[in-house]
């Protein structure tokens, strides 16, 4: 498993440390999301870009580009 490190400002750490929030389960818990996520931003970012080649070509027959 991969590590991941990160530094975060001295008072931010002291309130994490006070709330009692547990940053690795946190973490854990983000990038299952994204992961879970991936695949509908796949999409979308699929999807954009046929739109966007789709008004090139058009535009490219009128000749306005």
């Amino acid at each position: 498993m991969a590590e991941l490190k990160v530094e975060i400002p001295d008072e931010l750490n002291k309130e994490i440390k006070e709330s009692g929030v547990d940053m690795s389960i946190l973490v854990k818990r983000l990038v299952k999301q994204l992961e879970e996520e991936k695949e509908m931003t796949d999409w979308s970012v699929k999807l954009q870009r046929a739109s966007r080649r789709g008004r090139f070509n058009e535009l490219k027959k009128k000749g306005l580009v």
